[in-house]
């Protein structure tokens, strides 16, 4: 696989800018298999967030990941259940700064499942 294909380059430096591309890439299938149940969101998104802090990713940055994931799930996709609904609608009404903080909630509950 290319670097082209992944956030954070051989460096270990991460990409904020590739991961909408990354989010369009992923087949539709597997993510309406990790977006249709809320605890299935929960533990694809632990798993990711342990090979992030594998490859040295801090708290800081796996919020920025999870704040522009969040964004694309907020602009693309549909809720599937309830949770991610109220988190849409969290989203949607919180600026810049509340949005970061609840990226930063949203690593926790991920790591919390872990």
């Amino acid at each position: 696989m290319s670097e082209i294909n992944h956030v954070v380059d051989k460096d270990g430096e991460l990409e904020i800018g590739k991961i909408d591309q990354t989010l369009d890439r992923m087949d539709s299938d597997k993510k309406e298999e990790i977006l249709q149940n809320f605890e299935q969101f929960k533990g694809y998104l632990a798993k990711r967030i342990e090979l992030a802090e594998n490859i040295g990713l801090n708290e800081e940055q796996l919020a920025l990941v999870a704040q522009k994931v969040a964004g694309y799930l907020a602009k693309h996709e549909e809720p599937r259940n309830r949770e991610e609904k109220l988190l849409q609608e969290l989203w949607k009404v919180g600026n810049e700064a509340e949005q970061h903080k609840l990226s930063h909630l949203l690593v926790k509950l991920a790591q919390a499942k872990a």
